[in-house]
């Protein structure tokens, strides 16, 4: 019982840190569309400014926004390169879902509905519609071929179930097959 209770006091810590960040970077000029999910953890890095979020969005716990190279400060102790800079702007479509601790990079744009695999480094743009993972993330399939592989692995219960988390739980304890992926 004690565990429960610590637990959900931290829980309800890194929601209230999140939340204060999140409109700092607001107040500091992050674009927040409408219905945008932004997980713990999430970091806009020091130019919030740079990056724009669209509507319907969803934001995994984790996920850095690089808008400069903070590697330049180093570079520039070298003869010929005291002058150089690196910022620029990232830009994420409209419902779109960036996994879990990703990281995108400066000058890059997501198209709308797009997903990015949870761990991927993000370094160049998304087109609108299409699903890209890894380190270097790279193109992996398009949106709807997507949604065809989850569609053939979808579970079905009663939807109203949605509305209450705990009763949702309790069917999935009781009625989710255990069944797994066959090993390669």
């Amino acid at each position: 019982m004690l565990n429960k209770i610590i637990t959900k006091i931290f829980t309800v810590l890194d929601d209230l840190r999140q939340t204060a960040y999140v409109k700092i970077c607001v107040e500091k000029g992050l674009k927040l569309g409408n219905n945008v999910s932004i997980r713990n953890k999430a970091s806009f890095g020091s130019e919030p400014f740079l990056v724009q979020i669209g509507d319907d969005s969803r934001i995994g716990e984790g996920v850095q926004f690089v808008t400069h190279s903070g590697f330049t400060v180093n570079l520039r102790k070298i003869e010929g390169y005291e002058k150089v800079r690196n910022f620029g702007h990232i830009k994420v479509g409209k419902n779109c879902a960036i996994g879990n601790y990703s990281i995108i990079l400066q000058n890059v744009e997501i198209g709308d509905n797009c997903v990015l695999g949870a761990n991927s480094v993000l370094s160049e743009s998304m087109p609108s519609n299409t699903v890209y993972l890894g380190n270097p993330a790279k193109y992996v399939c398009e949106i709807e071929d997507y949604g065809d592989v989850l569609k053939k692995t979808t579970i079905d219960y009663p939807i109203e179930l949605e509305q209450d988390r705990n009763k949702l739980h309790d069917w999935l304890k009781k009625n989710l097959p255990e069944k797994y992926k066959p090993a390669q």
